[in-house]
């Protein structure tokens, strides 16, 4: 069944599409995509993963067509970023 991985680096996107056998799960797919090797940053004990947007575990089983997605770490807290925007709309009044 075809299956694809992505994931996201700073500097880059990258989408592989890639066959799998029938019964796969999300590990299997990402061990077998190659990422790991490429990005060796990716911590499959730290980083989240999912299918189309959706958090999966690392045991969910593949149907054909899905996209398994890794996800980086957060690095920013999004309201220290949303209230840096609010404070520069502010400064320009």
């Amino acid at each position: 069944m075809l299956v694809g991985v992505a994931y996201a680096d700073k500097f880059k996107q990258t989408w592989l599409k890639l066959d799998v056998p029938e019964g796969s799960t999300v590990r299997e797919a990402i061990e077998r995509s190659g990422l790991l090797e490429r990005f060796p940053e990716i911590d499959l004990n730290v980083n989240k993963v999912g299918i189309f947007s959706k958090l999966s575990r690392l045991d969910t089983r593949l149907n054909d067509g899905d996209r398994v997605e890794i996800y980086r770490p957060i690095t920013v807290d999004p309201e220290t970023v949303e209230r840096r925007d609010r404070q520069d709309t502010n400064d320009e009044d």
